[in-house]
C-alpha cells in the first residue's frame, strides 16, 4: 500500500539495486515521502474498478468507486490482498506491529483485546524518525488503550466532527442528500486541514485516515436513496452462500452504498493533497481491515469474503502506472513497507515483508515466486458468557488454486450458540432474515453455511469452486494436496511460534487468552 524512497540516494535506479539487502532503505532526493494510509472498516474486496478482472458480471458492477480506481490506475491494483485476520483489532494488532496476529498478545483477540507496548509498531518508529503523525476516527478499537498505539490527545485530529462514521445517518439528518453528503466531506477536510497545520514546514507526514461507516450499521435502503443503487439489481450475482432475496438484496445494496461513501471522502483527501502541493510526494495506500459484515462467510471466517480486500497504491511519479499485481499480500506486509519507504530499519520482529519490491519492479501479473501463498486466522471476536468466552480457532492456507482452512475446536460453533443469536455474526437485515428462517427447510443449506458447525479440515478447489462451498478435504482424488497444503500451513504456524502448536495449544482457550511473552525473534 505504498509506494516511497529514502534520504542519501541519488537516483531512483540506486534504490531498485539497495533492495536486494535485506535491511533496504528507500530515499528519495529531497525528502522521504509522506504517508496517507485510507482504511475503511469492514471494506472488503469491493470496489468498481475489480469488476472485469474475472471476465464476469459481480455486485462490483453496481458499485462506483472513481477515486480507488484513480489511484489504482495512477499506481499499482493488487488482486490477490488478505487481511491477517478477519476481526478488527487482531486485523488492526497486525498490521501495525508488521507480525501475525497471533503473535500480538492480547491484540490477537477481539472482545478484552489491550494493547501491547513491548512489540515494535510502525507509527511510532515513524514518528521517532522525524515524521508528525496522526489519526482521524478509528485506528485500534475495540480495546486498551483506545486506538493505541497512537494517543488521543496528541495524535488525533477530531474537532470537525466525526459524523462520517455514521454516514447514511447524518445524511438522512439534512434538508438534502447533497447538502448532508457535503457536510461531512467537509468535516472530512477540516480534520485533514487541521493535522496538516500540526507539522512543521517540510516535514514529512503519516495520516491515518479510518471511518467506520462500511462497519455495521448503516441507514436502511440508503443504498438506493443516496446512491442510486438499486437492490434488485443485485438478484442473481450475490454471492452462492446468500439467500437471494429481497431483504438480503436490499442490505448488500446499502453496504455497497457506504463504501461509495468511503471512497467520496477518500477523493476530498487526494484532491487537497494536489491543491497544496503534496501529491506527487505522497504514499497513497486505500484498503480495509476484512470483509463484509453481518453476512454469511464474511468477517470472522476465513473464506475470501471475510480475508480478501481491495488494496490499490499510488505514488506520484514515483512508479510505473496502471499496474494489476497478482502476487500474494497479507495486509500486515504494509508495517515494514512503511518503514522502508521511509528509511526506518525495519525490526527482526516482524514477519510481514515489504512490498517494496513489487512497487518498484514495474512489471505487472505474477512478480515474486516466494508470494505464491497467504495464512490467515482467526481467535476470539465477541466474548460469549454462555460458551465461556471460548474463541474459534482458525487458520488457512490460500494459494492461487485452493483454500485450506483448518479448524482446531470442530465440536465448537463458528458464529457462537443460538441460545445467543450467534453473536460473533453482526447484527442487520441479513442476520434477521437468517435468524427468522432458523428452521425453515426450505434454507437449510444456508442456514448450515452461516451457523454450522464445520469438520476440522476445509479444502475448496478454487478451479472449480471459486464460490467456496464445495468441501473437497475428504475426496481420495485431493489426498496429495491435503497433504501438502497442511503440511505448509503448520511449517509456518510451528516458525512463526502460533501458540496454538505451543504445548498444549490452549493459550487462548483460557485467561489471559494470550501469550503474554517477549516479542518473537523472527
Amino acid at each position: 500500500m505504498l509506494i516511497m524512497i529514502k534520504t542519501g540516494m541519488v537516483k531512483l535506479l540506486a534504490v531498485i539495486t539497495a533492495l536486494n539487502s535485506c535491511t533496504r532503505t528507500n530515499v528519495k532526493e529531497n525528502a522521504p515521502p509522506n504517508i496517507l494510509f485510507a482504511f475503511a472498516d469492514d471494506w472488503g474486496y469491493y470496489a468498481s474498478i475489480y469488476n472485469d478482472l474475472d471476465g464476469s458480471k459481480t455486485v462490483n458492477s453496481f458499485i462506483s468507486t472513481p477515486n480507488f480506481d484513480e489511484i489504482a490506475k495512477n499506481g499499482v491494483l493488487f488482486t490477490n490482498a488478505h487481511v491477517p485476520a478477519p476481526s478488527c483489532t487482531p486485523c488492526r494488532s497486525s498490521i501495525l506491529t508488521g507480525q501475525y496476529f497471533y503473535r500480538t498478545g492480547l491484540g490477537a483477540i477481539l472482545s478484552g483485546a489491550q494493547w501491547d507496548y513491548s512489540r515494535p509498531a510502525f507509527p511510532i518508529m515513524l514518528e521517532n524518525h522525524g515524521y508528525h503523525i496522526g489519526y482521524t476516527y478509528k485506528v485500534w478499537a475495540p480495546g486498551t488503550p483506545v486506538n493505541a498505539p497512537f494517543v488521543p490527545g496528541k495524535h488525533e485530529y477530531i474537532k470537525a466532527g466525526r459524523k462520517m462514521n455514521k454516514f447514511s445517518q447524518n445524511v438522512d439528518t439534512t434538508v438534502s442528500i447533497e447538502n448532508g453528503k457535503n457536510i461531512i466531506y467537509k468535516e472530512v477536510l477540516d480534520n485533514f486541514k487541521s493535522f496538516l497545520t500540526g507539522k512543521k514546514d517540510k516535514q514529512p507526514f503519516f495520516y491515518w485516515f479510518g471511518p467506520t461507516n462500511t462497519h455495521r450499521t448503516w441507514l436502511k435502503g440508503s443504498g438506493k436513496r443516496f446512491w442510486g443503487i438499486e437492490p434488485d439489481s443485485l438478484k442473481g450475482i450475490m454471492p452462492a452462500c446468500f439467500p437471494d432475496v429481497p431483504e438480503i438484496r436490499e442490505d448488500m445494496a446499502d453496504y455497497l452504498g457506504e463504501a461509495q461513501a468511503f471512497d467520496a471522502a477518500l477523493g476530498v483527501l487526494v484532491n487537497h493533497l494536489k491543491e497544496i502541493g503534496e501529491y506527487e510526494n505522497t504514499i497513497i495506500v486505500v484498503s480495509g481491515d476484512h470483509g463484509i459484515p453481518g453476512f454469511p462467510h464474511g468477517k470472522t471466517n476465513l473464506y475470501d469474503l471475510g480475508t480478501s480486500v481491495s488494496l490499490s497504491i499510488s505514488y506520484g511519479d514515483k512508479i510505473k502506472k496502471n499496474r494489476i499485481i497478482k502476487d500474494f499480500v497479507n495486509l500486515m506486509d504494509l508495517a515494514p513497507t512503511f518503514l522502508e519507504a521511509a528509511g526506518v530499519e525495519i525490526p527482526y520482529v516482524m514477519t510481514g515483508k515489504s512490498i517494496m519490491p513489487l512497487l518498484e519492479s514495474g512489471k505487472d501479473g505474477w512478480i515474486d515466486p516466494k508470494r505464491d501463498f497467504v495464512v490467515t486466522g482467526r481467535e476470539r471476536h465477541v466474548a460469549d458468557a454462555n460458551r465461556n468466552n471460548l474463541p474459534y480457532p482458525m487458520r488457512s492456507y490460500r494459494t492461487k488454486d485452493f483454500l485450506y482452512i483448518r479448524n482446531f475446536k470442530p465440536e465448537r460453533w463458528p458464529e457462537g450458540i443460538r441460545e445467543n443469536n450467534y453473536r460473533d455474526m453482526d447484527g442487520g437485515p441479513t442476520k434477521d432474515w437468517l435468524l427468522q428462517h432458523l428452521d425453515d427447510t426450505k434454507y437449510e443449506e444456508y442456514i448450515q453455511w452461516a451457523f454450522g458447525q464445520r469438520p476440522s479440515q476445509e479444502l475448496y478447489d478454487l478451479r472449480k469452486n471459486p464460490q467456496e462451498l464445495d468441501n473437497v478435504a475428504n475426496d481420495s482424488k485431493y489426498s496429495e494436496v491435503l497433504k501438502v497444503l497442511s503440511h505448509k500451513l503448520d511449517s509456518i504456524l510451528i516458525e512463526t511460534k502460533d501458540p496454538r502448536m505451543i504445548g498444549d495449544g490452549s493459550a487462548f482457550d483460557k485467561p489471559p487468552f494470550a501469550l503474554q511473552n517477549e516479542p518473537i525473534k523472527n
